[in-house]
């Protein structure tokens, strides 16, 4: 399996795991997996909501945890650790200035085009700024304004096909369709990217996510001309990963037909494991009382069904009578517990197992 390059970021091993919020992805999983030769990842949606004030200060409780989760995970390795943020926090900007501040190695940033990322780095930050996008031409845009305002080009690119968990940047009826499919995908990007590489002698590494679950598929996708893969769903059911045990278990217990695609109360189709919950709000039975949070742009409170925030948090401590698991396309195949270490070992026997059969 080839290293991957990232700017002057050499990663042992071409495997990101994904930023999964709200608090399944924080310091403890992100940096076992760099522990291990890839790219641990921070999410920080949400991530302030042990502080003990984060119902009335919940953007500064943001950034507290923020800083205080990238610490700890610099203290429990020498390895690579990266942020997730979403373009349609409220909060946004501040969590970018904070892991820059904080010197995170680079930042995701998906659920929108991150079109104004670069003017939030600071002169000597060496953080590197990765874009997720689901077409080749939100690609192609974000290079052209990147390089017209800024003098800055992508880092890399995540391109995230519609077998992801959680928020879908695709329409319902796309998810389903063979034209949208991360293998079609993956070419269509690396197609859109070329002509800037070649133009200004660089290189914008492309990287495949969504549904990607064993050594095989990182096979399959990176033939295909992806340099790396990102994994969230395979590293839920780790030991160290930072969700509750019944989260876990969630995936587990799960079967191919409870892959559910829900309306997210922030406008847009996700992917979850089908419970009770959510089969309430299917009919019609949630409605909020209040907003303590204020944590999306694209959340209105007096129109949506329940709180989006409240449901994820309450899922990620196992309450899910008031909640419901978010969950990439292959959940169901998750069939035990064990450590980062031992994922990691797996993926890598079945990516050479993969090669052996070519």
């Amino acid at each position: 399996m080839k290293a991957l390059q990232i700017g002057d970021l050499k990663i042992k091993l071409p495997i990101i795991q994904g930023g999964m919020g709200i608090g399944i992805s924080m310091s403890k999983l992100a940096s076992a997996v760099a522990n291990e030769g890839g790219i641990g990842v921070i999410a920080a949606v949400g991530i302030g909501m042990f502080e003990k004030d984060s119902a009335k200060n919940f953007l500064e409780a943001n950034m507290r945890a923020l800083k205080r989760e990238i610490a700890t995970a610099r203290e429990k390795t020498n390895g690579i650790i990266g942020v997730n943020i979403m373009v349609a926090l409220t909060n946004f900007s501040d969590l970018v200035k904070t892991a820059i501040a904080e010197k995170a190695d680079i930042i995701f940033s998906g659920a929108g085009l991150p079109l104004n990322l670069p003017q939030y780095l600071t002169k000597g930050a060496k953080t590197k700024l990765v874009p997720i996008v689901s077409s080749g031409r939100a690609a192609g845009i974000l290079c052209k304004k990147w390089k017209e305002l800024y003098n800055y080009l992508p880092d890399a690119f995540v391109v995230e096909g519609p077998k992801a968990g959680g928020h879908l940047g695709f329409k319902r009826n796309q998810i389903d369709n063979p034209d949208f499919e991360l293998q079609k995908l993956v070419p269509d990007v690396v197609t859109h990217v070329k002509p800037f590489e070649e133009q200004f002698n660089v290189s914008i590494p492309v990287i495949a996510a969504g549904g990607i679950y064993t050594g095989a598929d990182i096979k399959e996708i990176m033939d295909l001309g992806a340099s790396g893969v990102q994994m969230g769903t395979r590293f839920v059911t780790t030991n160290e990963c930072d969700a509750s045990e019944k989260f876990k278990q969630s995936y587990i217990d799960s079967t191919e037909g409870d892959m559910e695609i829900i309306q997210s109360p922030v406008g847009m189709p996700g992917r979850a494991i089908r419970n009770e919950f959510i089969e309430k709000v299917n009919r019609g039975e949630k409605r909020p009382i209040k907003c303590p949070y204020k944590c999306l742009k694209t959340c209105d409170i007096e129109k949506t069904p329940y709180c989006i925030f409240a449901a994820l948090m309450s899922a990620m401590k196992g309450n899910f009578f008031n909640g419901y698991a978010f969950a990439g396309s292959n959940a169901f195949r998750s069939t035990e517990i064990i450590s980062v270490k031992s994922t990691f070992e797996s993926i890598l026997s079945e990516f050479k197992e993969a090669v052996a059969r070519k």
